[in-house]
């Protein structure tokens, strides 16, 4: 349908294009993302051009050569400009050529240009886009050298692009008057993860309300800026500043209509505008929890010389602490984060819950704009829309909610109250601590796991960890199934939250709280925050850091436990080898347990600096300690047989289900690999040694037949301690012998 309309306005501007009038008007089409012609429509009369008209992806419009000028100067929702140069036959490529050739390229194009082809469409000739780029690009670079000129193809930074689209047996050429699309601005330096467009930051601001709040005196803010493209496209619109105004390079500037007066002329009015609507510029404020996002948004505000006129600073939404703007009126624009960006202790619904519930608090009288990609997240404000409208983040679909808090907000729902802490898990709380309590003290043991969706509606992991800082919790979530609402999911967790802080009297700081979701295949474990915050805990004689908040795992399998003591008191005067290492707390046990040397393998460099702090907090940092940052199935083949003073006394093999890391020769999968692997881990054993295999997958099965040359004994009981005594075992251990 959208190639259709093109095809017709094409047509249409083209018959346009040969009847200019005496004025030297130029039909042009001036494209944009879908749902916001109408948008660009409205800023195209603004800026003076006449005979507009909406079509899908665009808005066609006419004008002399300066409106071309100040729509690539001004304006914000366009992507490219477009001048029809013709519509030639296309049948097959030669007479795709033949048109193309045939065209007036010397009166458009300067002498000694850079260009490259845009080329859209297929046929049953031509059934690709390369080629057809290449004939119409071959039938330029004919003609203008047939008339003694030259010009080149530069498909990375062209002076001018040539977009071509194919319908059928007819082919429409145009200039981009634009060169690179309009939204890129000029003025970004860093960005974030999946950074807004600038166009359709813009597009927001609009549907917003920001120009009407703005020209009252009211406030911008966004308490999730990542690299500040709202607040400086706000204040782009507020101080009249144009957003071309940064931009080297255009389309136009490779054109022969191009007039060099009338641009500068343009550029001349466009800063003594900047400059004047700086003076007025009303508040603008940026928050962002993320410190990388926040220094990405500084570069940026520099570099267009607003640094000066808006208040960026490192603060989390729900941090009551930090306070938001006091003005009367304004407007709250932002594009949340997920994905990485997103603090552990901040799950994506718990986000737009907060922000809901502190805009509808802080902000009475402020207009809201919340962009988003799933509409969803959108009902997890609790807060009536006005509208809601259907846009795209280049061909990511988004939806962006408007609100204005006041008598048009939704009333408050019984679920946005602070919840309370259901009896039922407090109490579970209180009696699985007490009952673990004398093992607790017996064993020395500071850190463990209370409660593991005992009570199914609950369905969350909690762990204890007493640190050289106070008691800290850390809550997993299990990812609740799709059939569950996510506000019903949000009033639970947040009901487990409030159930934890009571039932161990802590506040909501000492509680960490994470998403265990389910891992998609070639998908790894990323970094959820950035606190760099690292704990000391007590695990028997040993000393060990955890963190609880940048990472998924803490850095302490707590389940592997009765394990690590079982290889420590078992170390004295051995050789130990721990492989797939992580952070070296079972290396630790075994050097505190007076091993004679260690050797840890693991493929993540940044697990083994945590092993060597591991090592130091325990005044074990020498050379008898060796770290190997090593793919550990590479390493084994390489590894020489036993050496001479008899191979290693004690190994730990623990692998993970499974990885897909980029530095591993071939992906790892624990059931299909473990056969070689244990083979290849127990030729390193020294006579009477012991090697230990374990892995956490749940549907594990050992293939023994495969391993009948080595002695095999499962000690799954004797390594699951009381505090994971429940169900299924978390893990499966084995203990392996060569037989004498």
């Amino acid at each position: 349908m959208r190639a259709a309309c093109h095809c017709w306005l094409y047509r249409r501007l083209t018959r346009k294009a040969l009847e200019r009038d005496m004025n030297d008007r130029h039909y042009l089409l001036i494209t944009t993302a879908s749902n916001l012609e109408g948008l660009l429509l409205q800023e195209l009369d603004r800026l003076g051009a006449e005979d507009l008209r909406e079509t899908r992806g665009g808005v066609h419009c006419a004008g002399p050569v300066e409106l071309a000028h100040r729509i690539c100067l001004w304006s914000r929702l366009a992507s490219r400009v477009l001048l029809p140069l013709g519509t030639v036959a296309a049948a097959d490529a030669d007479e795709l050529y033949r048109g193309v050739r045939g065209l007036d390229w010397e009166s458009s194009l300067k002498d000694g240009v850079t260009l490259a082809v845009t080329f859209s469409g297929t046929s049953r000739t031509i059934r690709h886009t390369v080629f057809g780029a290449q004939r119409v690009k071959d039938a330029i670079l004919d003609r203008l050298r047939q008339d003694g000129r030259h010009a080149r193809v530069d498909l990375e930074s062209p002076d001018i692009r040539i977009s071509v689209r194919l319908h059928g047996d007819r082919a429409q050429v145009a200039l981009d008057l634009a060169g690179e699309s309009l939204h890129r601005r000029g003025y970004r330096r860093r960005q974030t993860e999946a950074p807004l467009k600038e166009s359709l930051a813009a597009a927001v601001l609009l549907r917003g309300g920001w120009p009407g709040v703005a020209g009252e005196g009211g406030t911008l803010f966004d308490p999730c800026c990542g690299s500040g493209t709202l607040l400086i496209e706000g204040a782009m619109m507020a101080a009249d500043i144009a957003p071309g105004l940064w931009r080297q390079r255009y389309g136009f500037l490779a054109w022969r209509g191009h007039d060099g007066e009338g641009w500068r002329e343009l550029l001349n009015e466009a800063e003594g505008r900047r400059r004047r609507g700086l003076e007025h510029l009303p508040p603008i404020v940026g928050h962002d929890h993320d410190r990388d996002a926040v220094a990405a948004a500084c570069a940026n505000l520099a570099a267009c010389g607003l640094d000066a006129h808006i208040v960026t600073r490192c603060a989390a939404l729900e941090d009551e602490a930090v306070s938001w703007p006091d003005s009367a009126t304004g407007l709250l624009a932002t594009n949340p984060p997920y994905g990485h960006r997103l603090e552990a202790n901040a799950p994506v619904e718990r986000l737009y819950m907060a922000l809901g519930d502190r805009a509808r608090r802080t902000l009475p009288g402020w207009h809201l704009a919340v962009l988003t990609s799933r509409s969803e997240r959108l009902a997890a404000l609790g807060l009536r829309a006005e509208r809601v409208y259907r846009l795209f983040n280049g061909r990511l679909p988004a939806r962006l909610g408007t609100y204005l808090i006041g008598s048009a907000a939704s009333p408050r729902r019984r679920e946005d109250h602070p919840p309370e802490a259901p009896t039922a898990l407090v109490n579970r709380l209180r009696k699985n601590d007490r009952h673990l309590a004398r093992w607790r003290r017996r064993e020395r043991v500071g850190c463990y796991r209370v409660y593991d969706a005992d009570i199914p509606e609950y369905a969350f992991a909690i762990d204890v960890y007493d640190t050289d800082r106070g008691r800290r919790l850390h809550v997993q979530e299990y990812e609740p199934p799709a059939k569950i609402a996510p506000r019903k999911a949000e009033l639970r967790r947040r009901e487990a939250l409030a159930a934890v802080q009571e039932g161990f009297d802590v506040t909501s700081s000492a509680v960490h709280f994470k998403m265990r979701r389910r891992r998609r295949a070639a998908e790894q474990h990323g970094p959820q925050a950035r606190t760099g915050e690292f704990l000391q805990v007590h695990e028997g004689d040993c000393l060990l850091r955890v963190n609880l908040a940048d990472y998924l795992d803490t850095g302490l399998f707590l389940d592997h436990r009765p394990l690590r003591q079982q290889i420590g008191q078992a170390a004295a005067g051995r050789r130990f080898l721990n492989l797939f290492g992580y952070t070296g707390s079972a290396t630790v046990h075994a050097a505190v347990g007076g091993a004679r040397a260690t050797t840890t393998v693991d493929l993540s460099r940044r697990y083994l600096e945590w092993a060597r702090e591991n090592l130091r907090l325990n005044g074990l940092d020498d050379t008898r300690h060796e770290l190997v940052a090593a793919d550990v199935r590479q390493w084994l083949a390489d590894a020489a047989t036993p050496a001479s003073d008899g191979g290693y006394d004690l190994i730990l093999l623990d692998p993970p289900t499974s990885s897909r890391s980029r530095r591993m020769a071939t992906p790892f999968d624990v059931q299909r690999d473990h056969v070689e692997l244990i083979h290849s881990a127990a030729r390193l054993l020294a006579q009477g040694g012991v090697l230990y295999f374990s892995n956490n997958s749940r549907n594990f099965r050992l293939h023994g037949d495969s391993l009948a040359d080595l002695e095999v004994e499962e000690i799954t009981r004797e390594t699951i301690a009381p505090d994971f005594a429940r169900g299924r075992p978390i893990h499966r251990c084995w203990r392996i012998r060569r037989p004498r």
